[in-house]
């Protein structure tokens, strides 16, 4: 499954060296960070891994360009690796387990290969065009298991559940209306909330990948969790890694039309029985 693929046996090699760095300050309870300017944590160990990972690309892919969450952009030409090195940095820092390295590779603006691993939950998740998608579980005793990911899920909106990210309070009136319509069609969202109202919920809302054994709401709907998973102003490292892995693995991916700027956009994945629903619904047609 990497053997054949050299850009996706680097990206193994890649999330190798982070998954070192990122469990040694984790198994360390270094816990070190600061504010972002939208007021957002930023690790010592974010930036220590989007530096290693950006040395080891300028060093075996010299001619690729990087973007990453927490340096920019680097480099020119056809192909960009796009890292987001702790995606979950406030579950990070609380010393929960469920976060994430994610790495992606753009050819001329399309994302062909898609990686997301999370060591402290022994698991990896990824896929490049044509190959599939996969999964690796490593138990206790150090067996690793590698299955492909096929996405299943409810064939009819009255029966789907759909999660939905960020909260209500942080969303913008546009993106709270996508919301509270997702989430008058469907069976049940996560997290169950006041999706109608921002000011309704006042009790602390966990992402819906909180103790599912996933890192990131999109896996669920890889893994027959969620029938969808809505993810409102991400940054291109928030999503990039996750698209092959949810087409490989037969679902669908859609950017909602009014986004805020070319920095973020609005995030659809879906199981294939309900995409164009789900589409409709949040585009209000």
């Amino acid at each position: 499954m990497t053997g054949t693929h050299p850009d996706l046996a680097f990206a193994h090699r890649l999330a190798d060296a982070a998954d070192t760095i990122a469990l040694q300050r984790f198994s360390s309870a270094d816990t070190a960070w600061r504010a972002k300017s939208d007021g957002s944590p930023v690790s010592v160990a974010d930036e220590q891994i989007e530096h290693t990972l950006r040395n080891l690309i300028q060093r075996e892919r010299p001619d690729d360009g990087v973007l990453g969450e927490e340096l920019g952009t680097s480099g020119r030409g056809r192909r960009r690796w796009v890292i987001d090195a702790i995606d979950g940095t406030a579950s990070f820092l609380a010393r929960e387990r469920e976060w994430s390295t994610l790495i992606a590779l753009e050819e001329d603006g399309t994302v062909v290969l898609g990686l997301v691993t999370a060591p402290a939950l022994r698991r990896r998740w990824w896929a490049a065009r044509g190959t599939g998608a996969w999964t690796q579980a490593t138990d206790s005793a150090a067996s690793t298991t590698v299955q492909p990911v096929t996405i299943t899920g409810a064939s009819s909106l009255s029966e789907a559940v759909v999660g939905i990210w960020p909260p209500p309070a942080r969303l913008s009136p546009s993106n709270l209306a996508i919301a509270a319509r997702l989430a008058a069609a469907v069976r049940r969202t996560s997290p169950e909330t006041h999706w109608t109202d921002a000011t309704r919920s006042s009790s602390p809302i966990r992402k819906p990948s909180t103790g599912t054994g996933t890192c990131h709401g999109a896996l669920l709907v890889a893994t027959g969790q969620l029938d969808a998973f809505l993810l409102l102003g991400a940054g291109p490292w928030d999503i990039a890694a996750l698209v092959p892995i949810i087409e490989e693995a037969g679902g669908a991916y859609a950017e909602l039309a009014d986004t805020p700027s070319a920095d973020t956009a609005s995030a659809l994945f879906t199981n294939p029985h309900l995409h164009q629903q789900f589409i409709n619904i949040a585009n209000h047609k």
